[in-house]
């Protein structure tokens, strides 16, 4: 009992002591998904996302489309009384190794989209921090967070505005030295390296 006074005493005391320097914290804050959303560096992310998610869409579009066509094939006995053995057993091959390929491609669909997305986040968060740390610099600010984690927050302490010119300044450097990596080099090659790394 006397153990627990002692501790919610020390615990009084050392909240009372941090109290005011808590108050006098000059805090802003960052909408995360305006950064993304409206800096040069996000929609240049985005961009790269979307061609990416159109590039594996298309390639199981045109998977399923062969699947569609020698399906036909199968279903037209003229067609199939023309083949050899040998020529109509090379198209049962192609058309079990596309359906093999179908299935990969549609399982590792989202699975490098997200992994895909992770890298997009991790990259802007490391953008969005270094802009916000200039800004609260420039800005005599003791702490920048994310507008997310706050349920009110002043309006004139959202420096996101801020923070989205220093990303675009840097993006601008970066795009012109030709330093700046992007996720389009993360290709449908991808699907392949993963298939390898799951066999593993």
């Amino acid at each position: 009992m006397y153990k627990r006074f002692v501790s919610a005493a020390l615990f009084a005391i050392f909240a009372a002591s941090t109290l005011p320097a808590a108050e006098s914290a000059l805090i802003g804050v960052v909408n995360f998904t305006t950064c993304i959303t409206d800096s040069m560096h996000g929609k240049k992310e985005q961009e790269n996302m979307e061609a990416l998610r159109k590039q594996m869409a298309s390639l199981i579009e045109n998977t399923e489309k062969e699947l569609r066509e020698i399906s036909a094939k199968f279903e037209d006995t003229e067609y199939l009384d023309g083949l050899s053995p040998k020529a109509e057993e090379e198209l049962k091959s192609k058309f079990q190794a596309l359906q093999e390929d179908l299935g990969r491609y549609q399982n590792q669909f989202y699975q490098v989209l997200n992994h895909a997305n992770y890298q997009m986040i991790q990259k802007m968060s490391g953008s969005i921090a270094t802009a916000a740390e200039k800004v609260a610099m420039s800005n005599k600010l003791d702490y920048v967070m994310n507008k997310e984690a706050c349920f009110y927050i002043r309006p004139d302490l959202d420096v996101t505005t801020l923070v989205i010119s220093e990303m675009d300044k840097k993006y601008e450097i970066e795009s012109k030295s030709k330093k700046l990596s992007d996720n389009g080099e993360m290709n449908l090659n991808a699907i392949d390296e993963m298939t390898i790394d799951q066999a593993g």
